[in-house]
């Protein structure tokens, strides 16, 4: 069995430390903040591409779809450590391709009271296109994409982290307004003899609503819908945009296990007039479960030290 190992992350995301000061004694809330969480998952996320013409009758649709976006892996948190092992295994089902099909993604988020910050790294090479016809390889193209949004929660009820994280738990049902600003920058290569990279910025700004419903003391459903618009950028030439984001999270919470599963989709279409189009969209499936646990006071008292001198 060959795992292709395609991402070590050790970050230090602030989540903890920009958390509102009031989230521990907030009624609707419950931290887990001060617990060692450990999970495993199951992941299938990619950045696929959609070509569009309508010079043609009928109308010509390519899919653009990357090899290998299955992953499983382990995950690692106590306060603001978070440590990521994941594995893109050829045997998925998913992962198609040659073996040097390769996938990379990066996503984090900070809080600042109100405020959430997310940021976005994806980079993949092994491509595949298909639509009702045929189905053809790609195996040079590559795609990197950066970017990321911002976003401020209206209601000081709703917990987002429930729906993004295991370190917060939504008692009470609640949601929230929340707008949302992003901007992505993307670069394409077909690395074809007849082809040269492209360069696509996105910005767009999109209104949104969020609700936790909390089924029972252990279970909650979580969804959350964005429709938006803005502006496109291919290599200078800029059109319209149009933006819809898509949620959804079922959980299990217990004080020390937890299990879920969470669909994100976020789909950027440019305006009907531009010809040929290139519509871009970021799909995520993920199925986790985990375990929580006291710190050993050891780890606690090195932690707390180094926190100290630090300043977090």
């Amino acid at each position: 069995m060959n795992l292709k190992l395609i991402n070590i992350l050790f970050l230090f995301s602030f989540v903890g430390s920009f958390a509102q000061n009031d989230s521990l004694q907030n009624p609707y809330f419950k931290s887990y903040n001060d617990k060692i969480t450990v999970s495993a998952y199951y992941l299938n996320t990619s950045n696929s591409f959609q070509i569009a013409s309508d010079d043609q009758d009928p109308k010509v649709y390519l899919n653009l779809i990357p090899n290998r976006k299955e992953q499983i892996g382990f995950n690692l948190n106590y306060k603001i450590i978070d440590i990521t092992l994941g594995f893109a295994p050829k045997f998925l089902g998913g992962n198609k391709g040659d073996s040097n099909s390769k996938h990379f993604n990066f996503n984090t988020r900070f809080y600042y009271k109100k405020w959430m910050q997310s940021f976005t790294f994806i980079n993949q090479k092994g491509f595949y296109i298909s639509d009702d016809n045929i189905t053809a390889q790609l195996p040079n193209m590559r795609t990197t994409k950066i970017g990321g949004s911002t976003s401020y929660v209206f209601n000081d009820k709703f917990s987002f982290k429930t729906l993004v994280s295991q370190n917060e738990w939504q008692t009470k049902s609640s949601g929230s307004f929340i707008p949302t600003f992003s901007f992505y920058y993307t670069n394409l290569d077909l690395n074809t003899p007849d082809s040269s990279p492209g360069d696509l910025y996105v910005f767009t700004l999109a209104p949104s609503y969020f609700y936790n419903f909390v089924i029972s003391d252990r279970v909650l459903i979580g969804a959350g819908i964005a429709l938006g618009a803005g502006i496109n950028d291919i290599d200078g030439d800029t059109s319209a945009l149009l933006e819809a984001d898509f949620n959804l999270k079922l959980a299990y919470n217990k004080d020390r296990f937890f299990a879920f599963a969470s669909l994100n989709t976020i789909s950027f279409a440019q305006d009907e007039k531009v010809d040929p189009r290139l519509n871009d969209n970021i799909v995520t499936l993920k199925f986790s479960a985990g375990y929580r646990f006291d710190p050993p006071k050891k780890v606690k008292q090195v932690y707390d030290k180094v926190n100290e001198k630090i300043g977090l």
